[in-house]
């Protein structure tokens, strides 16, 4: 169940290209937070307007949030500092099932869907899998979280340019390893995500992904996230769920690409 809490910042990271981090002291919703759902947090003094940020990493009673800076509410946001409070309702949407990708799940992201890998890899790790991790950014420069991730598990990093780690997509890299995963789940652009499960159903493995959509209400009260969904029972047409209610995390089987 979602709470409203008023959490206190504890710490804030600049990484560049408009990517900023901030700790929060939130330990009810830390207590219950799950891979990859997200809050829901008030930009702005004196706004009703709230922004949908993944949760990165829990530790103990705070919480870790990575954005990009994209309008007026994450340029505010941005400039919060330590000691400065927040309006943050959460956690929501259903996260990943990670007991369902077996021992040695893969947690792929791509750009900003790579922060809420890390709560995943290492929530997988302390279940007692073996998770690993592929990691695609433009450029050298936009690289974040490495040491984290390699923590948790085998890291593996692709940049578009070839400008560290491996050159390509991590769908390339996921082909190069698909025999040595029983599992997996993604976040990161569709074209990405529509790849990856592509390669899950030819390797007959299960594949949770993350969608990205525009979010208004982020409880299901509107229909701006709504994404098309395959029906049930195999049945022709489509249906339409919610990402900040139904998902963000779908079975890649359900998704109409």
């Amino acid at each position: 169940m979602a709470k409203q809490e008023l959490c206190v910042v504890t710490a804030r990271e600049e990484y560049g290209s408009g990517l900023f981090a901030l700790t929060l002291h939130a330990p009810c919703l830390a207590a219950l937070a799950q891979p990859d759902q997200f809050v829901h947090i008030t930009c702005g003094e004196g706004s009703f307007l709230r922004r949908p940020i993944s949760i990165c990493d829990v530790r103990g009673e705070e919480l870790k949030i990575v954005f990009q800076v994209k309008g007026e509410g994450t340029a505010w946001l941005s400039r919060r500092t330590p000691k400065h409070q927040l309006d943050v309702l959460g956690p929501l949407g259903h996260g990943f099932d990670l007991a369902a990708l077996g021992e040695r799940p893969v947690m792929i992201g791509g750009g900003i869907g790579v922060p809420p890998m890390l709560y995943a890899m290492k929530a997988a790790k302390a279940a007692g899998a073996q998770p690993a991790a592929i990691l695609g950014f433009r450029t050298k420069a936009a690289v974040i979280l490495e040491p984290d991730f390699a923590a948790a598990g085998i890291t593996h990093i692709c940049t578009d340019d070839g400008s560290y780690g491996v050159q390509g997509f991590v769908s390339d890299e996921l082909r190069m390893h698909l025999d040595a995963f029983t599992g997996i789940c993604a976040c990161g652009p569709k074209p990405m995500l529509k790849a990856l499960a592509a390669l899950a159903e030819e390797a007959g493995i299960p594949c949770q992904v993350s969608m990205e959509e525009r979010m208004g209400c982020g409880i299901g009260a509107c229909l701006v996230c709504a994404c098309e969904l395959k029906l049930r029972d195999g049945q022709e047409g489509v249906r339409y769920g919610h990402v900040c209610k139904d998902g963000p995390v779908f079975d890649a089987k359900e998704v109409v690409w």
